[in-house]
């Protein structure tokens, strides 16, 4: 996954609720499957930025020893200067990148046929 490299934007944008239902014919189902998607960038952004961390990390416990290391620093701002996982979904879906299927709709499909 490439979420450094999207053009999901920084801030919360006013969207026209007729472009979620475009692909789903349901807007409810389409916030579904950007939640879902958001949920999966969020924990991929988490287990990068823990290994990047884990770099930096000791074993001494001594919670009176503290050390401000500036690349941990740079690591940390950078994340924090991401898109949302959100607004990264949501930009995915409105490009038509995130796949997706619903098993109900399709067991009803198959019983129809």
């Amino acid at each position: 996954m490439d979420f450094k490299k999207t053009n999901a934007p920084l801030t919360t944008v006013t969207r026209n609720l007729n472009d979620f239902s475009v692909e789903t014919g349901n807007v409810y189902e389409s916030v579904a499957i950007i939640g879902k998607r958001a949920n999966q960038i969020a924990t991929a952004m988490k287990d990068e930025i823990a290994k990047k961390l884990q770099e930096f990390s000791t074993t001494n416990d001594n919670l009176e020893e503290m050390f401000e290391n500036d690349e941990q620093i740079q690591i940390s701002r950078y994340y924090e200067r991401l898109p949302k996982p959100t607004l990264i979904a949501t930009q995915e879906f409105i490009e038509g990148k995130i796949y997706y299927r619903n098993p109900a709709k399709q067991s009803a499909e198959n019983l129809y046929s």
